[in-house]
């Protein structure tokens, strides 16, 4: 599902386009659909395209996504392709009741743990409070971050956020167990020689290939994914776009398989 949603944002608008940017990497024939893991998508029945949520960059958007969110939860696991990072709280809101503690695996270059940000709490830099301070997520690990600052520090030590630093991501021992996993994935998680194509460039990030490998240690079944914040505004070679469809395949690959990893 697409959830073309950047008014949330600060700094930049732009992510609002990426849905359609990475439908159009993926389908322009650069790649093929077969995932690293040996599921070819070109040829599952167990994946649809929903389109779009309608978004219409006003103040119901959240209540949008919710409800189309609510509507695919419903009908089996999602990715949704975002848009900015405040997508993620309607989206584990219009979750049902799965019977376990759900826990959540962010990427990031930011944890997004502002009560508000600018006066929004409905803020892109937000939605990890709401997460906690819902109740929507028994757990919370953070890849990648390399923006904590005090504010955010303290709502991570209130919430008991794990935060692993992107020097740790390497030897990160991942999950395993029966609780099931949410990956939210902000595109700025990498370092921007593998990801220019975003609002906020953050020096010092991941590669692709550590990324790979980190969600390869979630051992636990993978339930539902976000990819956000890619802007195409400022993705000038596609190489942004290239990346974020590389995701789709993998946690798509993922989600399908019902593969635990």
């Amino acid at each position: 599902m697409g959830v073309p949603l950047d008014h949330n944002s600060s700094h930049l608008r732009g992510a609002r386009k990426a849905p359609a940017a990475i439908r159009q990497y993926l389908n322009a024939g650069s790649m093929n659909w077969t995932s690293e893991s040996g599921v070819d998508l070109g040829t599952h029945a167990g994946w649809s395209d929903w389109g779009n949520v309608d978004c219409r960059g006003d103040a119901g958007d959240m209540g949008r996504v919710e409800a189309f969110a609510a509507d695919a939860w419903r009908c089996g696991r999602i990715l949704a392709l975002g848009g900015d990072h405040s997508i993620t709280a309607p989206l584990l809101r219009a979750r049902p009741a799965q019977g376990r503690a759900l826990t959540v695996v962010h990427f990031d270059a930011h944890p997004d743990l502002y009560p508000e940000f600018e006066g929004n709490r409905d803020s892109h830099a937000s939605p990890f409070h709401r997460v906690m301070q819902e109740g929507l997520a028994g757990r919370l690990i953070q890849l990648g971050i390399r923006t904590l600052n005090a504010a955010q520090a303290d709502a991570a030590q209130r919430f008991g956020v794990e935060i692993v630093r992107p020097e740790a991501v390497a030897d990160w021992p991942g999950l395993s167990g029966p609780d099931p996993v949410y990956v939210s994935f902000d595109m700025d998680a990498l370092d921007p020689a593998f990801a220019p194509g975003v609002s906020h460039h953050e020096p010092g990030g991941l590669t692709v290939r550590e990324v790979l490998q980190a969600l390869r240690r979630v051992r636990t079944p993978i339930i539902g994914a976000d990819i956000v914040e890619l802007n195409p505004d400022r993705d000038a070679d596609g190489r942004t776009a290239a990346v974020g469809a590389k995701l789709v395949k993998e946690l798509l690959a993922r989600l399908v398989a019902n593969d635990p990893g």
